[in-house]
C-alpha cells in the first residue's frame, strides 16, 4: 500500500508527479496548510516537521521529498540512471539542486503568503530571496538551454523534482526572462503523467498570479 500525504502547490507534488509516471497505484490524503491538521499527532508520527510530503511505502513513513525521489527511482529501476551510469552525478547533482531553489521559493511563499498582516512583512528581506532565488533560475536556464530534459539522455526523476519549483517560480520572477524553463514546463504539462498529477492535485496555494517586490 502507498499512500501520499499531500497538500495542493507544495513540495509533494514532486512525489505526485512521480508516482503517475511510474504507473504506480496510490492512495492520496490533502491537508490544509491553515487547518492545524500538519500538527496532528498522527502526521508529526509519519513527518516530525509536520511538512509534507509524507509517504507510506511498505510500512514505512518517508518524509523528505529527495530521498523519496531516489528510494522509489532504485525499488521501480526507472526514470533515474543506475550507480555508475555516465549521467548518475548530474541526476543527483541536479536532484538536489531543486531544494537549494526550494528554499527560496518557501521563504517568499512564507512572507506573502502567510505572515499577516501585510505590515508584518521583510521589504529587505523578499528582495534578498528574490534575487537569490533569481540566480537559481539562471542556472536552471542554463542547464535546460538545448535540453528538452534535465539530463540530456531524457526525462527522468529529475525533471519531477522541479515540478513544484517552476510552478511557484514564476510567481516571484517573469517567465520572459527565463525562456528555456518556461519551455521545459510548457513540455511537461503535455506528459499525461503530469497531466493526471494536476489535475488530481486540484488547486495550489498562491492568491495572485504575480507578486511584485515591494519597496524596501
Amino acid at each position: 500500500m502507498i499512500r501520499l500525504h499531500h497538500s495542493p502547490g507544495s513540495r509533494s507534488f514532486r512525489v505526485l508527479w512521480l508516482l503517475e509516471e511510474l504507473g504506480l497505484d496510490y492512495n492520496l490524503t490533502a491537508y490544509d496548510f491553515t487547518d492545524g491538521s500538519l500538527r496532528d499527532p498522527d502526521h508529526l508520527a509519519r513527518s516530525p516537521a509536520g511538512k509534507v510530503p509524507a509517504l507510506e511505502l511498505d510500512g514505512t513513513a518517508l518524509f523528505e521529498s529527495g530521498a523519496i525521489i531516489q528510494l522509489l527511482t532504485e525499488t521501480q529501476g526507472r526514470l533515474a540512471p543506475a550507480p555508475g551510469d555516465a549521467e548518475r552525478a548530474d541526476f543527483l547533482q541536479w536532484l538536489h539542486f531543486a531544494e537549494t531553489q526550494g528554499i527560496c521559493i518557501q521563504n517568499l511563499n512564507i512572507q506573502y503568503n502567510f505572515i499577516r498582516p501585510e505590515s508584518a512583512r521583510s521589504a529587505p528581506f523578499i528582495k534578498l530571496e528574490t534575487k537569490r532565488l533569481a540566480v537559481t533560475a539562471r542556472a536552471l536556464n542554463a542547464r535546460l538551454t538545448g535540453r528538452d530534459h534535465i539530463l540530456s539522455g531524457g526525462f527522468s526523476a529529475a525533471d519531477c523534482m522541479f515540478g513544484f519549483n517552476v510552478r511557484s517560480l514564476f510567481h516571484f520572477l517573469r517567465a520572459d526572462d527565463y525562456p528555456a524553463v518556461a519551455a521545459w514546463w510548457d513540455r511537461m504539462q503535455t506528459r499525461p503523467a503530469c497531466a493526471r498529477a494536476l489535475t488530481r492535485e486540484g488547486g495550489g496555494m498562491f492568491d495572485r498570479d504575480f507578486y511584485e517586490v515591494p519597496d524596501a
